[in-house]
Parts: structure tokens; C-alpha cells; sequence
């Protein structure tokens, strides 16, 4: 297998791979900045956080490379219910980088080697291979795309454009030609970063500080681990990167724009890059610019910012919600009218970068392509942003390059399994026209996604493809096993003919309950009673799911010819032509296919009209 880019959906790929036993290799243009953190060092959020833990149930990098590597922990939500609660880090931006660097390097059946790709080799209908800059071709079995913004990256500052998928780096120019060729269409999309300071410009005492929690909200699932999953590489006697989890906080610092900073913005709209013309691509709706937010935003008096470290060994701070492409000399105007900022030195320039993407209606929703067989795509290609979304997709496609191989069915997880699921369901039936960024409210089951259930719900994933060492499979079994045996003992014993279940229902968490089981880990405890406290809307739940199974199972033959159906509209015909949905479901969710038409095709293809000829591995 062939991984081309090294960021945070190319390393989850390439372990996912290697670790299932695949002959890997991670192609970079700069190996020197494999999992860098272009824009804010942070992992998490809502919604976001849910899905880091996912990765981590199912075997990914990413939540045990935050918890090593996190100079802040915080829960987001913590005074509302834990189905909404959702955990976030700082992350020591070299560190970060540096320790995933040393993993992929231990990594068994993994090669990384520096080479730019320019462009893939193809061979009826399928792809072979990769061009390098170096003249160097490489040739696999199945190759996954995870260039990120770097296709055809361009940068603006102001008037000011350079070529480059971030500051200081390279652009991917010709390998967008032979995806095109290829028969995939292209896109542009955009994003954009602030300004980096020089900490001890600040002036701190004109912020609010914001500390980390005392008892953190870790991501990777430690209950579960071997201790030397940490740090040590068992055999080799190296030591990664990284400190015990909580255990080097550090504050970030709350400030806000002032009228002084709307006035500046205003005064110069037409130099900015967004809105002076001289950026075709869609930018981020939900992390706008300073420039959209003083646009779109009239009627606020101010928005809020956050100066957050970059790391404990540097003293370069990020702006976070400063965004913007306006010229340097109108930068640090912007920068000086912030109360705090008044004399801060900047870094680092703000810029938007845009850059070509793949729309993912192009995909199945294992992410091979269906216009070229053995070719996957994850990542920010695919129209989202953020790291998270991004190393889901990462892991789920180096799963499925793997299984594509072996010819056998792919990993997809469900839109009631977790947020991973409802992502990738998203691209591949909605598509995007601007920057795809996961929230709660995308997902219809979300009481069902609580972070600290992500094991659970994803076990039989996890079992089933391999994915986890037989050490933590046993574990997480026992654990979910304690965690079912709870659950039913709660509800089943009795205190003055009222069940536990009924007492914790009624008083919440403050209820008394057996030793026995506050004798538990925290881990079982904190899960069985969200199971109890929820168990009505956690039930209304699961009946949604089963009314819904039916057409989710449904498999629709990949060569079914809709246009040929008696009944079925000519719109809805059309549009199934274009997705070619892998199921039913899929096809229900498609914009303008309505439940009469899912009705007629329900009844083809139960009476079996070539549903025969269905490879079970696509």
C-alpha cells in the first residue's frame, strides 16, 4: 500500500495499514513535519472529541499522542449532560509532532520516505502506483490520497500570493492533472490561520486566564492499555516523546476585538484577500475570518479571543478566532487594537490558503473512489477541516486499502455507531461545498454517542478487523462485560422495594449506591450510570435504529441501472445514477430521492433483480 501525505489522516492510515499487516509506505514531501499541527495546536471540541475517542477504540494514534503530548486539559460542556460533554487539549505542538514521527518510524511493516508525489500511475481502471519529484516510482496495490490543503495550495496575504499548502512549505501542482485525468473532478475550497505572537510582547494582565481542569478528561482509553503504550517501545529500549497525562498545564488567556478593531476591518475589506476577489475557493462557515465575523456580524460589539501556547519550549502564542488574509501592515493595526496586544510582535502572518478537493460523492462509503478501483481518499481532499475529521478518515481508508486487497468487506461504521459514521456518511451521500466540520447536532442518535461508551459501541469493529493487540481486546470485553453486569444488577436489586436504577433515576448522580459498586473504576462506574440515568431516551434510541435497519442492510447492486425503473422519477433516478448508494439508507438520504422511491426500489431488489452479482468486498 502507498500513503501520499503524512498528516493527521496520512499517519492514522499508514499505522491502521501496517499494524493489519500490510506492506506500507508513507510518502511526504517533508518528513520533518509528519503530523504537524498547521493551524491551532489543540484536539477536541464538541462533537470532535467524541470522534477522537472512536479513533481510539478502534485502534488509531491520535487520543494516546494528545493525552502524552497535552499541555491543557478541558472538558467542554461539563455543566450539561454527559452526552454533550465533550473533552478538548492543548497539544505542545513539537511534541506532538515529533513523538508520532517516532512512532511511525518503530512501526513494523511501515516505510516512510521523503518524496514529493507528482503524479499516479493507472492501469485499466485501476491505480498502480505513484510519480515522484525524484524521478522514483513507486508501485502498489492500492494507494490512498491524503494531501490536505497542499493540491495546488495558494496563499494570500493581502495581494501578496505564494505557492505553498502552508507557510514555508511546498504546493502539490501536478498531481491535481492526473487526478483530473483520471476522471475525478476537482474543487476549490478555502481556510485560513492567525496570526502567532511573541509571548512575552503580551500583556497578560489585561486577559482573563483560563486554566486547565484539576482531574483531566483524558482521550485514549488507559483502563484498557498496557503502562508501556505511553512511552517506552517494548524490545527497542527507546523512549518516545511526551510526560504523564495532566501532569505539565499550562493557562490559556481570554481577550476580546475592540471598536477600534470593527474599524479597522471595515476600513479595509476590498485589501483583503476573501474580499477584494482574489479567492475563488469556499471558506469555513462554523471558524469564519475576522473579516466575515465583523461582516456577517454586524450587530456584536466584540468577539471573543484566546491566546493559546504553542508549546512549553516556546514562547509563541496562537490568536485563536483572529483569522484573516488582510495585508501585514493592516495585521498589525488589527493585532495592536486588542486590549493585551497593544505591543505584541507578531511571528507569523496571518494567511488564507485555498486548495483543490475532490468532492466526496465520488466515493463509496468504504472512501475508494468509484471512478478509479484501489485509489482512497481521506482527509481535507475530501472538503472537511479539522484534525479529527481527518484522522478518522485517515484510519477508516487504511483499513479499507488493506481490505480491498485481501478482497474482503470493508470497515463501515454505521450512522447510530458514532460520529466516525456519520462523517463519512455525510461526504459520501450529501457531498460539500464548504469546509466539513463534525458537530453534535449532525448526529440523529447522539445520546447514544457519550465519549466514554466509544469502546463499547465499537468493539465488534474493532474485534472483527483486527484492530486492537489481543491483550486490550480481552480487557475491553471484561470491561464491557462489568459494564452490562452493572447495569442489570442496578436496575434488578432493591432498596425498600425501590431498585438502584429507580434511585438514580430520581436523585441523579449524588444518590447512594452499593459499595460494591463505587468499589468499581471509574471508568464502568461513570458509563453504568449514564446507562441507567438515560435508559428511557437511550431505548427511544435503539427503536429509531431498528426502524431503520431494514433499508440500512439492503445492499444496492453497484451496476443497478435506476433509469431503467418503471415508477421511479426521473429526478431521483438521475441523482441515484450520480451517488450509486451502497445501500438503501444511503439512498434515502440522498437530496430529492423521496420514500415512494425507496419503496419501488425495495421491492426490486428484494425479488432479487441482479442483487446476485454483488461483490461483498466493495
Amino acid at each position: 500500500m502507498i500513503i501520499c501525505g503524512a498528516g493527521h489522516a496520512g499517519v492514522e492510515a499508514a499505522l491502521a495499514a501496517a499494524r493489519m499487516g500490510a506492506s506500507t509506505l508513507l510518502l511526504s514531501g517533508n518528513i520533518d513535519t509528519i503530523a504537524q499541527m498547521s493551524c491551532n495546536p489543540a484536539i477536541g471540541g464538541q462533537a470532535k472529541g467524541q470522534m477522537v475517542r472512536e479513533i481510539d477504540a478502534l485502534g488509531g494514534e491520535m487520543a494516546i499522542n494528545t493525552d502524552v503530548t497535552a499541555i491543557q486539559f478541558r472538558l467542554l460542556n461539563e455543566s450539561k449532560g454527559p452526552a454533550v460533554q465533550s473533552p478538548r487539549a492543548q497539544c505542545d505542538k513539537k511534541a506532538y509532532q515529533f513523538r508520532l514521527k517516532h512512532t511511525l518510524e518503530l512501526q513494523e511493516n511501515l516505510q516512510i520516505f521523503q518524496a514529493t508525489v507528482t503524479g499516479l500511475i493507472f492501469e485499466s481502471g485501476r491505480v498502480t502506483g505513484a510519480h515522484t519529484n525524484l524521478d522514483i516510482d513507486f508501485f502498489g496495490r492500492s494507494v490512498v490520497i491524503t494531501t490536505g490543503t497542499f493540491l495546488r495550495g495558494l496563499m494570500h496575504i493581502g495581494q501578496n500570493k505564494n505557492e505553498g499548502g502552508r507557510l514555508g512549505d511546498f504546493s502539490s501542482k501536478t498531481l491535481s492533472a492526473s487526478l483530473i485525468e483520471s476522471g475525478i473532478v476537482l474543487n476549490r475550497l478555502k481556510t485560513g490561520t492567525p496570526p502567532r505572537l511573541l509571548g512575552r510582547s503580551i500583556d497578560f494582565t489585561k486577559m482573563q486566564e483560563q486554566r486547565g481542569d484539576l482531574r483531566p478528561t483524558l482521550f485514549a482509553f488507559h483502563d484498557t492499555r498496557d503502562p508501556g503504550d505511553l512511552f517506552h517501545v517494548e524490545h527497542t529500549g527507546e523512549v518516545r516523546a511526551g510526560w504523564t497525562p495532566g501532569t505539565q498545564q499550562v493557562s490559556c488567556w481570554m481577550t476580546h476585538t475592540t471598536t477600534e478593531s470593527a474599524q479597522i476591518v471595515r476600513d479595509n475589506l476590498k485589501k483583503s484577500a476573501l474580499y477584494g476577489g482574489e479567492i475563488e475557493g469556499i471558506g469555513p462557515r462554523y471558524c469564519p475570518s475576522i473579516e466575515d465575523k465583523f461582516v456577517r456580524f454586524a450587530d456584536k460589539p466584540r468577539h471573543l479571543l484566546f491566546l493559546e501556547p504553542e508549546g512549553r519550549s516556546t514562547n509563541e502564542y496562537y490568536v485563536n478566532g483572529l483569522s484573516t488574509s488582510l495585508p501585514f501592515d493592516i495585521q498589525l493595526d488589527l493585532v495592536h487594537s486588542v486590549p493585551g496586544l497593544e505591543h505584541a510582535e507578531i511571528l507569523r502572518p496571518a494567511y488564507a490558503v485555498e486548495y483543490d478537493f475532490a468532492q466526496p460523492t465520488q466515493l463509496f462509503p468504504s472512501l475508494e473512489s468509484k471512478k478509479v478501483e484501489n485509489l482512497f481518499f481521506a482527509g481535507q481532499i475530501n472538503g472537511t477541516s479539522g484534525y479529527e475529521e481527518a484522522a478518522a478518515q485517515g484510519l477508516i481508508a487504511g483499513v479499507n486499502a488493506a481490505q480491498k486487497v485481501r478482497g474482503e468487506a470493508p470497515l463501515i461504521i454505521q450512522r447510530h455507531e458514532g460520529y466516525i459514521g456519520v462523517l463519512i456518511d455525510d461526504l459520501v451521500t450529501k457531498g460539500t461545498q464548504e469546509p466539513y466540520r463534525m458537530f453534535t447536532s449532525r448526529a440523529e442518535h447522539r445520546l447514544l454517542f457519550n465519549h466514554g461508551s466509544a469502546e463499547a459501541r465499537l468493539l465488534h469493529h474493532a474485534k472483527r478487523y483486527k484492530l486492537l493487540s489481543n491483550n486490550r481486546l480481552n480487557r475491553v470485553e471484561e470491561k464491557v462485560g462489568r459494564i452490562k453486569r452493572w447495569t442489570e444488577s442496578l436496575e434488578a436489586t432493591r432498596l425498600q422495594g425501590v431498585s438502584f436504577g429507580e434511585i438514580l433515576r430520581r436523585e441523579g448522580r449524588g444518590a447512594k449506591l452499593p459499595e460494591t459498586f463505587t468499589a468499581e473504576t471509574a471508568e464502568v462506574r461513570e458509563e453504568v450510570i449514564y446507562r441507567i440515568i438515560y435508559k428511557g431516551y437511550i431505548e427511544r434510541e435503539y427503536r429509531q435504529v431498528e426502524k431503520l435497519a431494514d433499508v440500512e442492510k439492503i445492499r444496492v447492486p453497484p451496476d443497478f441501472d435506476f433509469m431503467s425503473v418503471r415508477g421511479l422519477r426521473r429526478e431521483s433516478a438521475l441523482k441515484l445514477t450520480q451517488f450509486k448508494p451502497y445501500t438503501l439508507g444511503q439512498a434515502s438520504r440522498i437530496s430529492g430521492v423521496n420514500p415512494s422511491d425507496i419503496s419501488i426500489l425495495m421491492v426490486l431488489i428484494e425479488a432479487g433483480r441482479g442483487a446476485e452479482n454483488f461483490p461483498s468486498s466493495q
